[in-house]
């Protein structure tokens, strides 16, 4: 479930999405070692399945060389033995798309950023405390030497225009005590997580010389930075002006997660040390970005400041202003905004229909939306693109039949080209299952008479006419949107024989803002009706086995899953991961806490709105559920409280129905590590199929 928050990551499994294409699941272990560089080619009508998943990639955050003849990535492997995503970096040559790696023998490295004349590389690696710090390589060779010594992690970074210097943002250090003060740990609660143990210290800005020694430090106060909570975006990056004298920066008026709304874009003078607001608008506004030529600065604020609103984007002439929103026409839910080397246009993206787009957006003018020919870039809840000094534009994303890669656009009018082959295992004699984009006609009155959409994915032997089980797998977020790309969960799905449809209701951030703002003070039963159009379309096409239809989710898409179950008894099983059910519990507990009112309209404890939170809870309608469920959620998870899996758990077996609940003792909204992500896997799977018949 994915709170709107815009300078802090927010949210769901990714709504389970980025968690399961990510992830793994299975009863073996990998055939190849997870560490292996090259994936062995598929064996002639081999299926997709664990071993699959384990040969994966992960690719991202692409940064382009200032020359643009190279560009720098993240890549990601799973390490089972050591329970470890290792991460490290690859240069990549954007004629060729050669691939060398640049780090070796460390188990993290990330946020590739290239110096100002391309000459150095700096990224973030842990230190032997495993606090992440900054490193520099210098690209005409030689080990890549420790800058910063912070005692606690960077969380990230930003060059100097001149290439002497690095700002950074880190968490300040908690005060060393001693004997008995050591146990005087009250703390003040505030609008915080139920798993709050201390009041949360804030993230300030610091200065050190490219070459290290001594860091100054630059802000300091109760206020903070935002930091990422994953999974959802990163925090709001910091960035110097062009001139090199001022930091555009986020700031958040505490460090209190429910807070998080109360943000505004500032603008640090680093002669004076004093810094000013840039926009009017404190709440909600953040990922502020100034042009490459000093003039202007945009950034992202809710569409005419309205809660629940879309995010559009706003452009400031000069440091100090409201600015214009110039997304509107759009329509969409923008995730960045990104310039061009001319300070002319903004790149900018967002899910678009069953798909994510790319629109070059100009400063006076209409968006012109690229042709991306069939690949989807990445975008959850955060654009993994690039724009390099040259125009050309780099980006993480998929293709219906293959994993994530690197693409590069060298112009707005070319086409992408895959640049990387880190998943080139895909391409020989492996099955996938065909998906297709599905449409249906919402089942309410205009002006709610939506044309909505989803992915149904077939599975790969799938003979036309032929009646099936199906697995509904219903995304989290809610503003998020399944889409017509490489899902590693709905192949995996598909590949046991079964149906799997991914419905896009109303509140997914797919088709404009009316769209997404029907969900507020109708969290099921609107989302509901949509989704149960979408099976009767399905059933029309007399493909769906009927009597064998389960209904599945994470997050958001677990309460959907529990709500379905308390609205209907035809389900031959269930399975809800992170389940929201008790929408007391999110607003009193969670990360979010207080900032979830807008979804409903007001504060339970005041007016008449505590029965809108009842009536919207799944828990509430415990009573006429039936169907035999499975639970999955991490003990620590902050966005969904564990206490609702157990209210679920609870209120389903002490009514006979069958029901088991495994929860892992890590923190987080979803398991993050591959040797749990596989158990997920593994017993979603083997769930389903007690129930559901192989074909």
């Amino acid at each position: 479930m994915k709170m709107r928050l815009v300078s802090v990551v927010a949210v769901s499994v990714v709504a389970l999405s980025l968690v399961f294409s990510a992830g793994l699941f299975g009863q073996s272990p990998p055939t190849a070692p997870a560490t292996s560089r090259v994936a062995i080619p598929a064996k002639a009508g081999e299926k997709f399945d664990l071993a699959w998943i384990g040969k994966i990639v992960r690719v991202s955050d692409p940064q382009i060389a200032p020359d643009g003849k190279s560009l720098a990535v993240v890549v990601v492997r799973n390490d089972y033995d050591e329970d470890l995503n290792v991460s490290e970096l690859a240069l990549v040559d954007t004629a060729t798309g050669k691939t060398r790696s640049l780090t070796h023998g460390r188990k993290t490295a990330s946020f590739p950023r290239w110096s100002p004349m391309g000459d150095r590389l700096a990224f973030l690696a842990g230190d032997a405390e495993k606090h992440n710090q900054i490193f520099v390589l210098d690209m005409a060779g030689g080990d890549a030497e420790q800058v910063t010594k912070s005692p606690t992690s960077i969380q990230q970074f930003a060059w100097k225009p001149d290439g002497t210097a690095f700002a950074y943002a880190a968490i300040d250090e908690a005060p060393k005590l001693k004997d008995a003060d050591k146990f005087d740990d009250a703390f003040e609660v505030g609008n915080g997580s139920f798993l709050d143990r201390e009041k949360a210290l804030p993230t300030h800005l610091w200065l050190i010389g490219a070459e290290g020694r001594e860091a100054k430090r630059l802000t300091q106060g109760a206020w903070s930075l935002p930091v990422a909570f994953p999974p959802g975006p990163p925090a709001s990056p910091i960035a110097f002006t062009p001139d090199g004298t001022k930091l555009i920066y986020v700031r958040l008026e505490n460090t209190y997660s429910g807070d998080r709304k109360y943000s505004s874009p500032q603008v640090l003078d680093l002669a004076t040390g004093k810094s000013e607001a840039i926009t009017t608008h404190t709440t909600w506004a953040g990922f502020p970005v100034i042009s490459p030529d000093g003039a202007h600065v945009a950034y992202l604020y809710l569409r005419d400041g309205v809660e629940r609103n879309y995010e559009d984007i706003y452009v400031v002439n000069g440091l100090k202003g409201d600015g214009a929103n110039i997304t509107q026409a759009i329509d969409r839910n923008f995730y960045r905004a990104l310039w061009t080397p001319d300070s002319k246009a903004i790149l900018t993206g967002a899910n678009d229909g069953a798909t994510a787009a790319l629109w070059l957006q100009p400063l006076d003018g209409k968006a012109a939306r690229l042709d991306l020919n069939g690949v989807t870039p990445n975008t959850g809840y955060w654009l993994d693109v690039n724009v390099g000094a040259q125009g050309q534009i780099a980006f993480a994303g998929t293709e219906p039949h293959r994993p994530a890669e690197i693409y590069l656009i060298d112009s707005p009018t070319a086409k992408p080209r895959r640049l990387t082959t880190f998943n080139a295992a895909f391409d020989d004699g492996l099955k996938l299952g065909k998906s297709d984009v599905v449409t249906w006609q919402s089942p309410d009155k205009a002006p709610k008479n939506w044309t909505e959409n989803g992915i149904l994915t077939y599975p790969p032997d799938y003979a036309p006419g032929k009646k099936l089980p199906l697995v509904l797998y219903i995304h989290g977020g809610p503003n998020s949107a399944s889409k017509d790309t490489f899902s590693t969960f709905a192949q995996l799905i598909a590949a046991q024989g079964w149906l799997v449809f991914e419905p896009n209701y109303r509140g997914s951030d797919n088709y404009g803002n009316d769209f997404f703002r029907a969900i507020i003070d109708d969290s099921g039963d609107g989302p509901g009706r949509d989704v149960f159009a979408g099976l009767d379309m399905l059933k029309k096409r007399g493909i769906v086995d009927e009597n064998n239809i389960a209904v599945t989710g994470w997050s958001y898409g677990g309460y959907m899953t529990t709500w379905l179950m308390g609205h209907a008894q035809f389900w031959k099983a269930a399975i809800a991961g992170a389940p929201v059910t008790n929408l007391l519990d999110q607003y009193n507990l969670s990360d979010a806490n207080v900032a979830r009112a807008g979804a409903i309209g007001g504060s339970p404890y005041t007016g008449d709105w505590m029965k809108h939170w009842v009536e919207q809870s799944p828990i509430t309608y415990y009573d006429k559920m039936v169907t035999p469920t499975l639970v999955l959620q991490d003990v620590g998870d902050y966005r969904v409280t564990i206490t609702q899996g157990y209210e679920l758990y609870h209120s389903l077996k002490d009514r006979g129905v069958k029901t088991y609940f495994y929860a892992y003792p890590i923190g987080g909204h979803s398991p993050a590590d591959p040797v749990r992500m596989r158990d997920v896997y593994r017993r979603w799977i083997e769930w389903l199929g007690e129930y559901l018949p192989r074909n």
